[in-house]
């Protein structure tokens, strides 16, 4: 499996980017899809999950202002992201394949998004 972010980019605080993370193969057996992010200098933070079924999860900082979704029909998972904060500024990375014992399974290569104020 193999999965490829995009979407990222430069946009003024309250704007809005919409990620996107294609995967090789289908996606309608991963038991769960996830995105992360890491700023600058700290370590990678959880944003947001969802599962086969389509149950979501979000982390605080986000929530209100961030979906994720997932289409099984294109094997792509989205986060739209709305009322960006300059704090949202990091390396957004997505993670697919939840393994109980060691975390996700597989990894994208991370797309940038800077939040100016």
């Amino acid at each position: 499996v193999q999965l490829v972010e995009s979407g990222g980019g430069l946009v003024q605080a309250g704007g809005s980017l919409r990620l996107s993370c294609a995967v090789s193969g289908s996606i309608f057996s991963i038991n769960a899809m996830g995105w992360y992010r890491q700023a600058a200098g700290k370590d990678r933070d959880w944003v947001a999950s969802i599962s086969s079924d389509g149950v979501v999860y979000y982390a605080d900082s986000v929530k209100g202002r961030f979906t994720i979704s997932r289409d099984n029909t294109k094997n792509t998972l989205y986060l739209q992201m709305n009322t960006l904060k300059p704090e949202d500024t990091a390396m957004y990375y997505c993670a697919a394949e939840w393994n109980l014992s060691t975390g996700y399974e597989y990894w994208g290569q991370g797309t940038q998004v800077t939040v100016s104020s």
